[in-house]
């Protein structure tokens, strides 16, 4: 599903102009990605987390040049789903089926 496909169902469901839907997607990525770029965790009791995991420094190799290379420790940004969200996942009939047909 992309996000036009996300925006065009939610101004569906809820009567408001795919505009204003637009808007307020956009605006809740921005808040989420200046919030994790300032080292904050977001919390959404329901749906999940998103936080940023810290990558310990270690030794990497390139393989062609046979040479090793060190990578700084480093952050990226995750999300973590919670419970309640997982379980309704896995009780997904439609994810079964799919699952089963790849």
């Amino acid at each position: 599903m992309t996000k036009a496909e996300v925006i065009a169902e939610i101004s569906q469901k809820t009567g408001i102009e795919k505009a204003d839907v637009l808007i307020t997607v956009e605006a809740f990525f921005k808040v989420v990605k200046d919030s994790m770029t300032e080292g904050n965790n977001i919390y959404v009791r329901g749906f999940g987390s998103f936080v940023n995991k810290k990558r310990a420094r270690k030794v990497a190799r390139n393989i062609s040049k046979n040479t090793s290379l060190i990578i700084d420790e480093h952050y990226i940004p995750s999300f973590k789903p919670s419970k309640s969200f997982v379980a309704k996942i896995k009780g997904s009939k439609k994810v079964k089926a799919a699952g089963a047909k790849a």
